[in-house]
């Protein structure tokens, strides 16, 4: 097969593993593949331990273990979230304060990076974290918080409302301060508030905005109930308000680039059904490779961006640039990637040279990911985990998806070419290592960011772990970057 044709395949199964020196290993336990025995009761979250048992077995690289105090307050909260629980009994929300969250879209890796947001902004604030998940998200985690849940009880449902015009010009902080200006009032009476809606998406105004200041936040704390809806990984903008830095560089003191991935990996333990099939193709497929490679491939309108523009690159990028996979010389000539048989099939092998190359299909396959039904959410959160395993992974630039892949595994992805650029700037490099594995804050309230901003480095003042984004020019992502 032409190797142009292979890759064509490659880019419209848009997530694949390559694995390199594996081979099938056989099934004992289909669900559990890395302890070789199956738990005997279902409610237990088997994912939570399995995963620590992964992350120290397999990395190849090194991740900073949490710091001793974010793990003592992630203890705390989860003291303080059972006795704030509307289910416990007896139920007293006297001194309780609340952040409700309702996703902006129904998308599976936005909702996982906006909750982990609201999450933090729940430590820092010192207020109850509860999801309003659309019916197609639910199942997809195990609960986070033990003996108590983050499900808000559906007599108290902000979901619908929360997506009306009518809420937002309501009850929304936006409104709030809107109507604060008309009045050419300085005093905002948000302490006379007792619900608020915070609405942080990316069609956000400049009165939404103000949401990203200090003295904004000294008047959210009198307010017992707060209700957020964003598709946006916010947290980055938490880090240039002094109002959080001193409490956000003792939960985060030495390495800021693992924020997500600590956040993620004790909030996003997938439930046992998702666990079982990703535990099923990872020992199957995954378990013996010597190297595992994850490409995440965002195919977009293929009319705009054809594959025979899109192909060379993505080629170069893994052969010549990352030098992922070689580029053998045999008597002078290139050795080309050969993929066989044909990939409607769920496995392929790739011949280089001497070097044994096997690429896999992970199991959505779909060529797009159907947010509003259960079932596919369940699929896509199955993908994100498989990617995650990988020891080197490749992504679309402004993809939340491979965002949320490459921060569960902590590694720093390589970005693709955008589509765009693929005739305007033939002679760029097809991909670019990631300076972090931190996802970009895509859309944040610019015209906020303190006055004190200049470049050193391709970093962001005046805090010294906020970076532009490599994706994403306009975006910018926490790191470790020094000047």
């Amino acid at each position: 097969m032409d190797p142009t044709r292979a890759v064509a395949a490659m880019a419209v199964a848009s997530l694949l593993l390559i694995i390199i020196g594996s081979r099938r290993t056989p099934r004992s336990c289909r669900n559990f593949p890395l302890e070789r025995s199956c738990p005997s009761s279902e409610q237990t979250c088997v994912s939570r331990e399995k995963l620590q048992s992964f992350s120290s077995r397999n990395s190849n690289h090194h991740i900073s273990p949490p710091s001793p105090y974010l793990l003592s307050r992630l203890l705390e909260y989860e003291q303080h979230h059972k006795r704030c629980d509307p289910l416990s009994k007896p139920f007293d929300p006297q001194d309780c304060r609340y952040i409700v969250f309702t996703p902006g879209n129904d998308e599976l890796a936005t909702t996982m990076l906006s909750l982990s947001s609201s999450f933090l902004y729940a430590l820092l604030t010192d207020r109850v974290l509860l999801v309003d998940f659309d019916p197609s998200m639910i199942g997809l985690f195990c609960e986070p918080f033990r003996k108590s849940t983050w499900l808000l009880p559906g007599e108290f449902t902000f979901r619908d409302r929360a997506r009306s015009a009518e809420f937002r010009q309501v009850f929304s902080l936006g409104h709030l301060m809107r109507k604060q200006n008309q009045k050419q009032d300085q005093k905002l009476q948000a302490d006379t508030a007792s619900l608020l809606f915070l609405y942080l998406s990316m069609d956000y105004d400049d009165h939404d905005k103000l949401f990203y200041r200090d003295e904004t936040q000294e008047l959210l704390k009198n307010v017992p109930w707060l209700v957020l809806r964003s598709e946006q990984y916010f947290l980055p903008y938490f880090f240039l308000l002094p109002c959080f830095r001193t409490e956000l560089d003792k939960l985060f003191p030495d390495d800021k680039e693992t924020v997500f991935h600590h956040l993620g990996r004790y909030l996003f333990n997938p439930s046992n059904q998702a666990w079982g099939a990703i535990a099923r193709f990872y020992d199957d497929y995954l378990v013996k490779a010597e190297q595992r490679v994850g490409l995440e491939i965002k195919v977009g309108n293929p009319y705009e961006t054809p594959p025979y523009l899109m192909l060379p690159h993505i080629l170069k990028c893994i052969q010549e640039e990352s030098k992922i996979l070689p580029r053998l010389q045999q008597n002078n000539t290139t050795t080309r990637i050969t993929i066989l048989p044909s990939f409607r099939r769920k496995t392929s092998k790739v011949i280089l040279g001497s070097v044994s190359v096997r690429v896999y299909r992970t199991s959505s396959h779909e060529g797009m990911q159907k947010s509003d039904r259960n079932y596919h959410n369940m699929k896509a959160l199955v993908d994100v985990y498989l990617l995650s395993m990988c020891d080197v992974l490749v992504i679309s630039p402004f993809s939340t998806f491979g965002y949320v892949a490459s921060g569960l595994a902590g590694l720093n992805p390589w970005f693709l070419k955008n589509p765009g650029d693929y005739e305007t700037k033939p002679l760029e490099p097809a991909c670019r290592r990631a300076v972090s594995p931190e996802p970009c804050f895509l859309f944040h309230p610019g015209e906020y960011v303190p006055n004190a901003v200049h470049h050193c480095r391709g970093r962001l003042g005046p805090v010294p772990v906020i970076l532009y984004c490599e994706d994403f020019v306009f975006g910018f992502k926490l790191g470790n970057l020094k000047c």
